[in-house]
């Protein structure tokens, strides 16, 4: 199953915080709900064409940050509430960062938010 995110876009953001990015949205959008072991380093870096350090580095992030836990000569697995945990922070980076940036363009460009609930 191919990952994507909008985040992968991002040309000089690092692989392995692509890689990263991608799983997260995959662990949000319940494809690896909580429970659920995620694909080994070598088969996501073969569907990913990525090196295989890099995914585990990626992996790594998720391990330090509590959001998998591993089972030796088993699997990664995903731990209850990383999808909320991942959900919220997704959501602060988006209100810091990104937000902020297409409320400067919807400005310019003489568009009212209430204007966008009727396109979608």
């Amino acid at each position: 199953m191919a990952l994507m995110h909008p985040m992968s876009a991002h040309p000089n953001r690092p692989v392995y915080l692509k890689l990263r990015d991608q799983i997260a949205a995959a662990i949000i959008d319940g494809v690896y709900p909580e429970g659920a072991m995620l694909p080994s380093v070598r088969a996501l870096a073969a569907e990913q064409g990525a090196n295989p350090l890099t995914v585990a580095k990626a992996y790594q992030q998720f391990q330090n940050d509590g959001l998998v836990e591993v089972q030796r000569g088993v699997g990664m697995y995903v731990v209850r509430g990383a999808a909320e945990r991942l959900r919220a922070a997704e959501r602060e980076v988006f209100l810091r960062e990104e937000w902020p940036e297409i409320r400067s363009r919807m400005a310019r460009l003489g568009l009212d938010p209430a204007d966008l609930v009727i396109i979608s």
